[in-house]
């Protein structure tokens, strides 16, 4: 296994952030008694913040007329809802509300068919990530992919190329025998700060962010008959799809980002 195709996961695999964890968000708010929701536009620019924990201390520092405590009495507060909304994302995953994006599954059985190691890094919850993972590609093609790098396992969240840094040592990978799927503007230079190329597909949040660094930026990945829109960068679509011809011609055509 010479290369490897490394993904996040919300907005990537499934187009997960307004129907699922702003969905499962707003309702762990109100089970706890939190004065206050959070609307699609406040959640677009939370989501400039790497992980829910943090997003949800990045809200409550931007409003300190909102009193949930201090010290370790707000750390145990966020802990407590990071959880429980955790619980209600998972339940909406398994429930079938979150579909795999176009492109995915696709991509994902080629690349392993092709003898890529495909690995998942995200910055959200481990079990959320695996649950959206197996609802989008199925247990058998979970069982072959190399590996899912989630949640608080390394010490900085994206744009910090810390997850994508511990991905590419743990599955024996440079950065040049690697290409990333990302969504968003601070999972990109998480990717690019790490010295990778990747393909941006936006999704719902993400339209207007900004992709310097980006190989490619289509609408999505892809399927045949129903081609990406390609919205930026070096087209190596094969007839308008992503697949692992264009991921090889991405790492043997493209300079890395510096």
């Amino acid at each position: 296994m010479s290369r490897a195709l490394i993904l996040d996961c919300d907005g990537v695999l499934a187009d997960t952030e307004r129907d699922g964890h702003l969905v499962a968000f707003n309702q762990t708010f109100e089970e706890l008694g939190f004065p206050f929701r959070w609307s699609e536009d406040e959640y677009a620019d939370l989501l400039k913040i790497g992980g829910g924990k943090e997003r949800l201390r990045g809200y409550l520092s931007a409003h300190p007329e909102i009193d949930l405590g201090s010290g370790a009495e707000l750390d145990d507060k966020i802990v407590e809802a990071h959880k429980r909304k955790s619980a209600i994302y998972i339940q909406l995953v398994e429930e079938g509300r979150l579909p795999g994006r176009p492109g995915v599954k696709r991509l994902i059985e080629e690349a392993l068919d092709d003898g890529w190691q495909v690995a998942v890094a995200s910055t959200s919850a481990t079990k959320s990530v695996e649950a959206v993972l197996r609802a989008v590609v199925g247990e058998e093609t979970r069982a072959r992919i190399a590996g899912v790098w989630a949640g608080d396992i390394v010490p900085a969240k994206k744009p910090a190329p810390d997850i994508y840094l511990l991905t590419l040592k743990e599955l024996g990978r440079g950065p040049d025998e690697a290409v990333v799927v990302e969504d968003s503007e601070s999972g990109a230079l998480a990717a690019a700060n790490a010295g990778l190329r990747h393909v941006v597909t936006v999704s719902s949040f993400t339209g207007g962010d900004p992709f310097p660094a980006a190989t490619l930026v289509v609408s999505d990945l892809g399927e045949p008959g129903a081609p990406a829109e390609l919205r930026a960068g070096l087209d190596v679509r094969t007839d308008g799809v992503v697949d692992v011809a264009s991921l090889s011609r991405m790492l043997d055509e493209a300079p890395a980002p510096r």
